[in-house]
């Protein structure tokens, strides 16, 4: 049974996603789709717009037949290790197609990129631009453009450099998946402006998150089913998540935490962890503590990372394990028939184990108690970003919801 495989984070799902999903079955002529998708957490830093199990949902409503989450050690990471993550869970998985969005989908033009990332003169040339102070993207670009004469544009685009990260994955593990390119249909990637029925997440999320969100422009950039649940969910819930809630947790941690742990947690380097400990005792909440600490270096998006690997208690030892074994396991978070076929197959073919009930193997009082294997730690550090996520609402939700909530299957 041949699937195509996406890797995505729906937040929120729109019709961008619904247009790539189609292409990608016409082009291939594959009828079944898993989709990577990122838990709680964005790839950002950021609490996800809407939990991962309602995502998911979302997506098998709208074409995907099986949806599995990348975990969290992979996701909130930069663009290159969540492309990593997210290529060797499907690798793991036996899945030989992968197709994309791109803002470039010239699979000619994204493999001669990709060839110069990888290039070792390209390499030092990116960490001499990334002490000059210049973000990852724009160090990579710079790079690649002096000296490949590829035009530093095309990689300006996040869709783009995702897109070659994918591609130098599957070179540098060996994977030899088949790529399948598709043009992006959407807004700009940071437009904030919905116009027609096509629309960035981005903009989306900021009409939602706005003091007065305009219903009937989201209904008209996401498919129905999506606008149906978004809609249900803005007219229950009080608020939608936000970081912000965590500020107090945030700050208590960095005012007490000894300056060789702070130094350990994954992402902090260059003597970071002074700057963050003294900006944390002249901070009152998280706005601050981000202001005081961000610079060309270190940009809003990889400190949200960060603060977050903080209270996950992530540390460089613990992601160099997880880096070197890759995902461990698949957890279902949302399925159709279709995807239950797959699961069956799954079952049979798959190389890691596909998890379905977190309590067979992890529970609540063996991540507290018991010395954990690497697979149960990885899992762990999920159901912790899940309690975190939890917190990210007002009034706060429950914790332990990984141990309680099972996948969502959906009669379509």
């Amino acid at each position: 049974m041949e699937s195509i495989g996406i890797i995505a984070e729906y937040n929120p799902f729109h019709n961008g996603h619904l247009h790539q999903i189609t292409e990608a079955k016409k082009k291939s002529k594959l009828d079944y789709t898993i989709c990577i998708m990122s838990g709680n957490f964005t790839q950002r830093g950021e609490p996800a717009l809407f939990s991962k199990w309602t995502r998911a949902a979302m997506a098998v409503n709208s074409g995907v037949d099986l949806v599995i989450e990348l975990p969290c050690v992979f996701t909130v990471r930069s663009a290159q290790d969540f492309a990593r993550g997210g290529i060797r869970l499907l690798n793991s998985l036996n899945i030989r197609y992968i197709s994309f969005g791109s803002e470039h989908a010239d699979l000619s033009l994204l493999e001669k990129v990709s060839a110069a990332s990888l290039d070792p003169a390209i390499t030092e040339e990116l960490h001499t631009n990334l002490k000059s102070g210049q973000s990852y993207a724009a160090a990579l670009s710079t790079a690649i453009s002096k000296m490949h004469s590829i035009p530093a544009a095309i990689l300006s685009q996040p869709n783009t450099i995702l897109a070659v990260e994918y591609l130098n994955a599957i070179k540098i593990f060996k994977t030899k998946q088949k790529i399948l390119p598709i043009e992006r249909a959407a807004a700009p990637y940071h437009s904030g402006i919905i116009s027609g029925n096509l629309a960035s997440a981005g903009a989306i999320r900021k009409e939602l998150y706005s003091s007065s969100p305009n219903f009937s422009l989201i209904k008209q950039s996401v498919p129905l089913q999506a606008y149906q649940t978004i809609e249900t969910f803005c007219q229950n819930s009080a608020a939608l998540p936000s970081m912000d809630l965590l500020s107090t947790s945030i700050l208590a941690l960095l005012r007490k935490i000894k300056q060789p742990e702070l130094k350990n947690i994954t992402g902090i380097s260059e003597g970071l962890e002074y700057k963050i400990a003294k900006a944390a005792l002249q901070s009152r909440d998280l706005t601050e503590l981000l202001a005081l600490t961000k610079s060309k270096r270190y940009p809003m998006s990889r400190l949200h990372r960060l603060v977050l690997h903080c209270l996950l208690g992530t540390t460089k030892q613990s992601i160099a394990a997880f880096d070197q074994s890759g995902p461990l396991y698949a957890r279902v978070l949302a399925f159709n028939m279709k995807g239950r076929e797959i699961l069956h197959e799954l079952k049979r073919t798959a190389r890691i184990p596909i998890i379905t009930k977190t309590t067979d193997f992890l529970d609540s009082t063996k991540r507290s108690h018991s010395q954990l294997s690497l697979l149960e730690s990885m899992l762990a550090i999920d159901t912790y970003a899940t309690d975190l996520y939890a917190l990210c609402f007002s009034p706060a939700q429950i914790g332990g919801l990984d141990f309680l909530t099972s996948p969502m299957y959906i009669k379509r």
